[in-house]
């Protein structure tokens, strides 16, 4: 009988290895479908489930050369696993300098995806009121979020609101003057972007860039080709910038993914994250199931006051606030991440990827400024 169970466990174990390593394996594929690329963004699930496998088979006992390879194959995909997190723990060195004291212009930012059909405004309101930042971008606001947020307009000193009666309306409300601002619409035409420039008190300009690209979801698209091309395309775009750059938002993507990497190489934007922690935003109602969808980049000119993420609110994202503080020395801080040119023909072949799917669904299809 304890021959029989112990073999059953071994044989459950197995299995649960085979998952694990499955789970691994699958986004190194270069494949855009979202039954491949969604195992980008539990690796930490990955790694703990993993984890306790490969103890669970240690304990139990691999008999044979197939659970054997099976323990060595499980162990070097913790490994690799862990290499993706490892950058976003207080075990890494930190990518940005934290700011001491009151050196610097301060800049802050709150960061809400209030989940459209979401209708606990109060919550949201009381949180702006809390918080008190300088700048408040709404994400999924349609025209009840809009009217919601109304109060907010008429406190702030500009505002830019697009709404859309779907998961793509966007709004900025801020207390500073906004310079330029304007809603594009860079790969989908039904999926905008934010852009402007913000006047500091100093007289000094930051641009901010709030991105919401389409997620990889069998109801929303069944592939990333959308959303890998407006973050690369993006990524081109700032390349050469010779201003402050923030760029905010729901990428709905993880911080350790493919794609995520190469947007920042790129854009060579820095991510305060690192070195910090993962800072997971979605899903708010699932402990279990949680991933840093949310995020802040932004150029060298900035140093970290501040980063947080906040309470529930009602949405299935948590909010997050940033304090920046902008410097022009900050630069000498910081080594901005940099592009080589295989990564720069990765981002290429993302981009004719898109422009052959545009191609192949003709004039009629729904697309950008690409």
């Amino acid at each position: 009988m304890t021959f029989v169970i112990e073999n059953g466990a071994m044989i459950g174990m197995v299995g649960l290895a085979l998952f694990f390593i499955l789970g691994t394996v699958l986004p190194l594929f270069s494949h855009d479908h979202w039954a491949i690329r969604i195992f980008d963004f539990p690796r930490v699930q990955i790694s703990v489930g993993a984890a306790v496998t490969l103890g669970g088979l240690l304990v139990l006992g691999p008999s044979s050369f197939g659970e054997y390879a099976v323990v060595v194959v499980l162990g070097a995909c913790l490994v690799y696993q862990i290499d993706h997190i490892l950058p976003y723990t207080p075990l890494a060195p930190t990518q940005v300098r934290t700011a001491m004291g009151n050196e610097g212009e301060s800049i802050s930012l709150l960061i809400c995806n209030v989940e459209r059909p979401n209708r606990d405004a109060e919550s949201v309101l009381t949180l702006i009121e809390d918080v008190d930042p300088d700048l408040f971008l709404a994400l999924e606001t349609d025209s009840w979020w809009i009217e919601k947020l109304r109060d907010v307009e008429v406190r702030c000193a500009d505002a830019l609101t697009h709404p859309q009666e779907d998961e793509y309306g966007m709004a900025l409300y801020s207390k500073l003057p906004l310079v330029g601002p304007e809603v594009r619409f860079l790969v989908e035409e039904d999926v905008p972007s934010i852009h402007t420039g913000i006047k500091l008190p100093s007289g000094a300009i930051v641009f901010l860039h709030g991105l919401h690209p389409r997620p990889p979801h069998p109801t929303h698209g069944p592939d990333t080709t959308e959303r890998d091309a407006e973050l690369l395309y993006f990524a081109r775009q700032v390349q050469d910038r010779d201003a402050p750059v923030i760029v905010a938002g729901d990428l709905n993507d993880v911080s350790w993914s493919y794609t995520a990497r190469l947007f920042q190489n790129v854009s060579g934007l820095l991510d305060p994250r690192i070195g910090r922690g993962i800072y997971n935003t979605f899903h708010a109602r699932y402990p279990l199931f949680r991933y840093p969808l949310d995020h802040v980049f932004h150029s060298s000119d900035f140093r970290l006051a501040e980063l947080e993420v906040l309470p529930y609110v009602g949405s299935d994202h948590f909010p997050v606030y940033v304090e920046l503080r902008y410097d022009a020395e900050a630069p000498e801080d910081h080594a901005e991440p940099t592009v080589d040119d295989v990564e720069e023909a990765q981002v290429q072949h993302e981009l004719d990827k898109l422009y052959e799917k545009q191609k192949e669904r003709g004039p009629s299809a729904s697309q950008g400024e690409t």
